[in-house]
């Protein structure tokens, strides 16, 4: 089963969180404030992250945001706050779901459950045996042969393009920090120009036509791909 972190200043709260998903098969590990929660991030590196907002010290937005810029891993926010802009607000910084509370501890494990068998879906895909296409309206990208079409139309993308597309179309809806995308696309080789991920995806967006639309950025974290096509983007126009 996976590994979980739980960070929940409310220790009943946890226990229960923990009790429940250790009888599932789960391992668990706690975390009672943002610094603990950072630390055990870096260093259990835990399959998702079950996230308290109102948090001792530093607050559950911004260890969702800094956990952002290292790691992958789901994470579920859990917070009291019922406001639109709330929950827009935990998305935007890189929560992959949100669960208000009070909340029933079934909901919480079927939400965990539905995000556990998305990594299984998202880490197939970019499995070394993974070679069919992935295909986003006129939009399709062959891993394998390394190269992609708009319309039937060849895509003249660089390797990190290829590459910067193909963790977008395989991770939709999934928000990527600027430091991941720099760790991941450039490793060793970057440059230290910080505005490097901005200038590839301003390049990316244009070689995709109308579908660039679909790159968008999420302010004071990085970007994600639209998982939805919208009206006419399917057109594509001149590359």
């Amino acid at each position: 089963m996976a590994r979980i972190l739980v960070v929940e200043d409310e220790v009943p709260l946890s226990d229960l969180i923990r009790s429940h998903l250790e009888k599932e098969g789960h391992s668990v590990q706690q975390a009672f404030d943002g610094k603990q929660a950072l630390a055990a991030a870096d260093l259990a590196r835990p399959d998702l992250v079950v996230l308290d907002w109102l948090l001792p010290g530093l607050d559950g937005l911004s260890v969702c945001r800094e956990l952002r810029r290292k790691h992958l891993m789901p994470i579920i926010m859990l917070t009291a706050r019922s406001e639109v802009a709330d929950r827009v607000s935990g998305l935007q910084v890189g929560a992959d779901d949100y669960l208000g509370k009070p909340f029933s501890i079934v909901e919480l494990s079927a939400r965990i459950g539905s995000l556990l068998r998305r990594v299984v879906l998202d880490s197939a895909a970019l499995s070394p045996d993974a070679t069919k296409p992935i295909a986003f309206g006129q939009l399709v990208l062959d891993p394998s042969g390394h190269r992609a079409t708009l319309a039937g139309m060849p895509l003249d993308l660089s390797a990190r393009e290829m590459e910067l597309l193909e963790l977008l179309l395989t991770h939709p809806g999934r928000t990527f920090s600027r430091d991941y995308l720099l760790q991941r696309l450039w490793g060793d080789d970057f440059d230290g120009l910080d505005r490097a991920v901005d200038t590839q995806m301003v390049r990316l967006r244009r070689k995709l036509g109308n579908l660039g639309v679909c790159i968008e950025a999420v302010w004071g974290v990085g970007y994600r791909f639209r998982h939805e096509l919208i009206e006419d983007s399917t057109n594509p126009t001149s590359i």
